[in-house]
């Protein structure tokens, strides 16, 4: 059955003897490749597809509207199994009971839904890999017929989805959107296995690799590895610190999942104005003289636009079942270094009088004129300090504060003169984001990147560098 039919045969089935004030039909069909190397070797690749679709239903009880999500994986043989996900929706709904995000259902923007609606879903082929595979030939190539001190393994994955997603609502809305998605993570360890070194790279929405340069990649990695043969052990303590555009990457994705404005306004969230504050929030409150702006922009040009619309399968602080449909701007989550935005659903921004703002599917951090210089002219420009190039197994610590921990792995170095003099051992860190920027010396050039810790959740960054000039690292890590 195709997605547009088991839109419509969902949405058409009736409901006899129960309130049902609203249905939203999510259906995404997934295109896939992957592309696995190890020990210079490439391992596997293939391609598959795979179905999700979800029936939510909007039921009157006593007390108020519920909204009862039922979701399935399963491919859709007849109208049978249709009825029973809406059936199975509406006991959800009860069960549920009243919800707290009620909302009415979102007009269409135009009787006409999107253009292409009919259309079948996009599609990715292992062909995208021609170039990439090409290339990766030649970065192992490279690796072993290197100097002694020189070779090197080459370890990774690449992978590439097109998701498209038809939204139909009860209201009328129609909506799809097709999503290419694409990352490719490499891995250098030294022939002996004791050094490692990792890059990242998310892929603009193309249809193939072509703009990646792989080898400029392993080059890098190259580089890094040699600075690590010679080995310098630092207590813990606070450093002045080069954060990689990876590492900003990982820890502003992490902050903007913590801004919502419910639990700001409820004062449960590091996004809450402090006792004796004039306002509910720290919309308004100055973080940083630099002119940082952190922004989500379905509009984003470079490959990094996203969809117009929300659609989305549940209900939490930051969206609502409730808004599918609705409309999507750009979003200024931090303006000329000030907080500027938080999310909230249409019902809590009724209530708290703000303004509708939805979580991005895109992340970019500049800092306009004063966010020019190359991660390498940081590090000229640095007398001691440490370059930090990824991070890892980053975990929430407090709320109240934003305060996360985590791991460096693959890489910190040590500066010396505006040179990197060694490779020094790996540091368990604590630190804030919000902190972060508010200490942020200097900011760099953004750059598409990758965020190591949090890359099957979210690829689509654009990140500068940054200078701290006391990054805690709060212990040494046994880590490798």
């Amino acid at each position: 059955m195709r997605a547009q039919e088991l839109v419509e045969r969902a949405l058409a089935v009736g409901s006899p003897g129960k309130d049902v004030v609203g249905r939203v039909v999510l259906v995404t069909e997934y295109s896939s490749a992957v592309l696995r190397w190890a020990n210079s070797t490439m391992t596997t690749n293939g391609h598959s597809t795979a179905l999700g679709w979800s029936v939510i239903s909007l039921v009157r009880l006593d007390g108020g509207t519920a909204a009862g999500v039922v979701s399935s994986s399963a491919q859709v043989g007849g109208v049978d199994e249709i009825e029973q996900m809406v059936r199975a929706s509406e006991a959800a709904a009860v069960q549920a009971g009243p919800a707290r995000d009620v909302a009415d259902l979102p007009e269409p923007h135009s009787t006409a839904g999107d253009t292409g609606w009919d259309d079948p879903a996009g599609e990715t082929s292992i062909g995208v890999y021609k170039r990439l595979a090409e290339q990766l030939a030649e970065a192992f190539a490279r690796g072993r017929g290197a100097t002694n001190d020189d070779k090197r393994i080459l370890y990774g994955f690449a992978e590439h989805e097109v998701a498209t997603t038809w939204l139909g609502t009860s209201t009328g809305v129609r909506r799809r959107w097709t999503q290419p998605t694409g990352s490719v993570e490499l891995n250098a360890k030294t022939a002996d296995l004791s050094r490692s070194a990792w890059a990242g790279r998310s892929v603009p929405t193309t249809a193939d690799y072509a703009e990646l340069d792989l080898l400029a990649m392993d080059a890098d990695l190259a580089t890094r590895l040699a600075w690590g043969r010679r080995r310098i052990d630092l207590p813990a303590g606070r450093y002045e610190t080069i954060l990689s555009p990876s590492a900003i990457a990982d820890l502003m994705t992490y902050m903007c999942w913590d801004m919502a404005g419910r639990p700001a306004q409820e004062g449960r969230s590091a996004f809450s104005a402090p006792a004796g504050s004039d306002r509910p929030t720290r919309v308004g409150e100055r973080l940083s003289p630099l002119p940082l702006a952190l922004t989500s922009d379905p509009n984003a040009g470079d490959g990094l636009a996203t969809a117009p619309f929300l659609a989305t399968a549940h209900s939490g602080d930051e969206v609502s079942v409730f808004d599918n449909g609705a409309a999507l701007a750009r979003v200024d989550w931090i303006a000329d270094g000030v907080i500027n935005a938080l999310a909230y659903p249409r019902a809590a921004a009724a209530e708290f009088g703000t303004e509708f703002a939805a979580p991005g599917d895109n992340l970019l951090l500049t800092a306009g004129d004063r966010g020019t210089a190359s991660q390498s002219a940081l590090v000229a420009g640095t007398d001691r300090g440490l370059l930090l190039t990824c991070l890892w197994y980053i975990r929430m610590v407090d709320p109240a504060t934003l305060l996360l921990t985590g791991l460096t792995r693959d890489g910190v170095y040590l500066v010396e003169g505006g040179e990197v003099v060694g490779e020094v051992n790996n540091f368990r860190f604590n630190e804030s984001p919000l902190d972060l920027l508010r200490r942020a010396g200097e900011v760099g050039a953004a750059e598409r990147t990758l965020p190591r810790e949090f890359k099957d959740w979210f690829t689509r960054t654009v990140m500068p560098p940054v200078r701290v000039p006391d990054f805690n690292m709060s212990s040494v890590s046994q880590a490798s």
